[in-house]
């Protein structure tokens, strides 16, 4: 019988597993065999059975825990988790160069210093240390909060659940890092599912995104997942002191940062000296981007002098001294089989060309979007021809170009049908646009479109309530129109196969959300033609209560500027059909808001704000604002924008290269100019 080691023994035994755990998953260069680990590990597991008191949060068994069950809550990250600009050629990285001597005052012919490494093709984390302990791992969200996923992220062996960061001073760490599945993992992955029967996993990117939202840590661990760590973010002392400048550069920082126990890029990255350099590295790694064990879409360009970095500075959106180097889209040739049409919310006839399923970049395509009539003319394009297809921007797949030279004999052009393929309604084509539509309001395809849309985030945005469940409730007879959402049986809702009491109770909850969103929501949520969000928020500013819209005429559209007869004439139409003021008619009935609130009624600065009465106009790039946050900050502040230097203007902000704009409002001598900071001291941000 194997002796169960005593208190101190234990505390060496978890080391033991961290060191081969390193070892393993972040060295790749594993010291002893995975039977000898696993039996490791089990007497650690049953040594801390005996003595729960022995277990601490770190230790290598507490990385699945049965009781964990993340619900996914937003919490904020310690800095904004930025988005990277994109480039796509050498020309491009020539100009991002030139804006970072700019940036900097350096001369041209000053070669900096870049850090080159792979831009992966994963799932992006943001991971919390305090005290030396891992506290929180989020998903990137929305760049200024995410979801939180600490159980699941646990799971990923190469993160490591203590760093030694307080040997520095640094008391609250955040580093970004990109969660992974080795190409080889995810292939054995999809060979045992097929062997079990499941479905199979669409691509390692999917698969790792995907796991990290399960609510069964086991789930997550299942698959595998490494952590690359990609940047150190944010680091304070306990006084809440920056600790980061103290590296000098992003080499040291990250050299730091793996010393700790973290995976991050070794033999994969380069520091290049010039813009020449860097470009050679890419295209080396372009070239041997399929045999890399990971998903790489791009490589990442990052100035390495830390202090410039701070010169340079940031947009709202990103980093200005750093830049992804996207690499060209993956194109393959297949076989166009059949083309499918769709109907959408407003009754547009999409073809789907349907082809033998190829691989491109990762992902198993077998149905493409042909997008109208004019696309299949314009390419000629026959059922049976090989086809080139391309991902765009390694997303969106894409027909390049046919091959005729390559046509069978028989093959038959692709002929746009002159009927609806759901209810055979003969379609419509208005002359300024491309698309053929069913102009059957009620065609049973073209509602369940534009009952996907009434409930979508951007309309009325009822959580739970997606594609599958509209299409689902709707085959059941349980939703006809828009107003069976709000009077939903959720008794029947809740005897579901699938289902359930308390998926029944979150979705009631949604809808009783729903129902008392402001009226441009649901005015947008209509589907009604070209009536999109902006024309839905200025007609909800002059609109007191909805049903009233049955009686205006074009002209009360046409008075509202930016609102045209177009869209004036299509509501008229909607709301002129009995069947949809009925519908209407029970949204109310059955408690959905129809007054205007206050989120439609469109701001009004006081009269004493800083701006008052003033209009004003940007010019040039901003250094601490993108052009819409400080338009809508200047709105705030009272003013109105104007569009161009015009003898109504007042105030230019000017940031740098202002240009031809600052030169003609010299030349009027009426406008004030300001600088950005000048701007924000005005109205009293800074």
């Amino acid at each position: 019988m194997q002796t169960v080691p005593d208190l101190a023994m234990c505390g060496d035994l978890r080391d033991v597993l961290r060191f081969h755990e390193r070892q393993y998953y972040v060295e790749n260069n594993p010291l002893i065999s995975d039977y000898e680990y696993d039996m490791l590990y089990k007497l650690l597991e049953r040594t801390e059975e005996l003595h729960p008191e022995w277990i601490t949060p770190d230790s290598p068994t507490r990385r699945v825990a049965s009781d964990l069950s993340p619900s996914f809550e937003s919490v904020p990250h310690l800095t904004p988790m930025l988005s990277l600009d994109n480039t796509y050629s050498i020309e491009d990285l020539r100009e991002f160069d030139k804006r970072i001597h700019k940036l900097c005052g350096l001369a041209e012919s000053v070669r900096l210093e870049y850090m080159v490494e792979p831009k992966f093709d994963g799932g992006s984390l943001a991971v919390v240390y305090e005290k030396d302990v891992l506290v929180r791992a989020a998903t990137r969200g929305d760049g200024a909060r995410g979801e939180e996923m600490t159980p699941n992220a646990r799971t990923i062996r190469s993160l490591p659940l203590t760093a030694a960061f307080s040997k520095k001073g640094i008391f609250r760490a955040e580093l970004r890092g990109e969660a992974l599945i080795r190409k080889d993992v995810f292939n054995r992955l999809n060979q045992e599912r097929e062997q079990d029967g499941l479905p199979l996993l669409a691509n390692p990117r999917n698969a790792a995104t995907g796991v990290l939202r399960t609510k069964d840590p086991a789930e997550t661990a299942s698959r595998k997942l490494d952590l690359f760590v990609f940047q150190l973010g944010f680091a304070e002392d306990e006084n809440g002191i920056n600790r980061i400048p103290d590296w000098k550069t992003q080499e040291n920082l990250m050299n730091y940062v793996h010393s700790l126990g973290f995976k991050v890029p070794t033999v994969e990255k380069k520091k290049c000296h010039g813009i020449d350099e860097v470009f050679s590295f890419i295209e080396s790694w372009a070239a041997q981007r399929d045999s890399y064990d990971y998903e790489l879409d791009g490589m990442v360009i990052k100035l390495n002098d830390l202090e410039l970095q701070e010169k340079c500075g940031y947009t709202s959106h990103h980093p200005r001294w750093a830049v992804a180097f996207k690499f060209q889209a993956r194109q393959a040739t297949s076989v166009l089989r059949n083309v499918e049409y769709q109907v959408g919310k407003i009754g547009s006839i999409t073809p789907v060309a349907k082809i033998d399923p190829v691989q491109l970049a990762g992902v198993t395509v077998s149905s493409i979007s042909l997008h109208n009539e004019d696309f299949i003319r314009s390419r000629d394009i026959h059922i049976g021809d090989t086809v080139l297809v391309e991902r765009a921007g390694d997303v969106i797949p894409y027909i390049v170009k046919v091959f005729p030279e390559k046509r069978p004999p028989h093959a038959m052009p692709v002929r746009f049908p002159d009927h609806c393929p759901d209810c055979g309604t003969n379609l419509v084509r208005e002359e300024d646009e491309a698309a053929w539509r069913c102009p059957n309001l009620h065609c049973p395809a073209q509602m369940i479109q534009k009952l996907i849309h009434h409930v979508s985030k951007d309309a009325m945005d009822i959580d739970g309530l997606g594609a599958s469940l509209i299409e689902r409730f709707y085959q059941l007879g349980m939703i006809r129109d828009m107003s069976d959402i709000y009077r939903l049986d959720f008794q029947q809702v809740a005897n579901l196969e699938g289902l359930g009491p308390k998926s029944a109770e979150n979705l009631k909850m949604a809808v009783e959300k729903a129902k008392k969103n402001p009226i441009h929501r649901l005015l947008h949520g209509l589907c009604i033609h070209h009536l999109g969000r902006k024309i839905s928020k200025l007609i909800a500013e002059h609109l007191e209560y909805l049903p009233d819209l049955a009686d205006w005429t074009i002209d009360h559209f046409t008075s509202i500027k930016d609102v045209g007869p177009v869209v004036g004439e299509n509501i008229i139409r909607f709301f002129s059909d009995p069947a949809n003021r009925e519908m209407i008619r029970k949204m109310e009935e059955y408690g959905v808001n129809m007054q205007q609130t206050e989120e439609d009624r469109p701001f009004r600065a006081a009269e004493d704000a800083p701006l008052a009465g003033k209009t004003i106009l940007f010019t040039g790039t901003l250094l601490s604002l993108d052009r819409k946050s400080a338009e809508e900050l200047a709105v705030k502040a009272g003013a109105k924008n104007l569009s161009g230097v015009s003898g109504k203007l007042n105030i230019l902000v000017v940031g740098t290269d202002a240009g031809s704009k600052l030169e003609k409002a010299k030349k009027l001598g009426t406008v004030e100019i300001l600088t950005e900071e000048e701007f924000l001291s005005r109205i009293g941000q800074n």
